[in-house]
């Protein structure tokens, strides 16, 4: 099995290559620092497997990239690896095509059963997570529709929604666009009103939908 790594911490990468490549059917082909480098990794080595940390640096999350890369390479499969247990993004992940979903405190063998199952084809979900994706998946239908609603948006609210789905804060948007945080802020709410959407991962795939996320 070929495998890239995309963590933004250098000890991370290092760490699960060793566990990786000791294994007799793995090796680890590349890594990557941000959700921009994991694309290109793909793009290269086409990987069977790609293990994405969520919580990269601003306009490179995992959870964009996961979006991006099974939309333009379908083949490769991805495995979330997070340090959160974070209910609010498994079932969104899952949504944009990834195929496991692991915790960083998991054991060894745990790491190395997503990684088996996946590239045979079944999705893997850390045990403690099983119950928010039953959750998750039930209250899906409340966020149906919100398509139509795109051309309520304004100028500047087109141009903040794809920000805030990158990663960017308040005062990182403002000092982009040259308005004030309270205005961020004021259009940050009047967007998810508009759009009926209830957190960032919704925003977030809502803006992957629309190809509002170029690397």
């Amino acid at each position: 099995m070929k495998i890239v790594i995309a963590d933004d911490h250098a000890i991370v990468r290092s760490g699960f290559s060793m566990i990786l490549n000791f294994q007799d059917d793995i090796e680890v082909i590349g890594a990557a620092a941000d959700g921009r480098e994991a694309y290109i990794m793909v793009a290269k080595f086409r990987p069977d497997i790609l293990i994405m940390d969520l919580s990269m640096p601003p306009g490179e999350s995992g959870l964009v990239a996961t979006g991006k890369i099974k939309e333009d390479y379908p083949d490769t499969k991805i495995l979330i690896l997070t340090m959160h247990d974070d209910d609010e993004y498994l079932f969104h992940v899952l949504k944009n095509g990834a195929s496991g979903y692991v915790l960083k405190s998991a054991p060894d063998e745990e790491l190395l059963l997503a990684i088996r199952t996946i590239y045979e084809g079944g999705t893997y979900i850390h045990p403690k997570m099983a119950t928010a994706l039953v959750r998750e998946f039930i209250k899906q239908d409340k966020s149906a529709g919100t398509e139509d609603l795109f051309e309520l948006l304004s100028k500047r609210e087109l141009e903040i929604l794809p920000l805030i789905a990158k990663g960017y804060g308040n005062k990182e948007i403002a000092e982009k666009l040259f308005i004030s945080v309270k205005t961020v802020e004021a259009h940050k709410a009047k967007i998810m009103e508009k759009l009926n959407l209830k957190s960032r991962p919704e925003l977030v795939e809502y803006a992957l939908r629309k190809k509002m996320l170029d690397f």
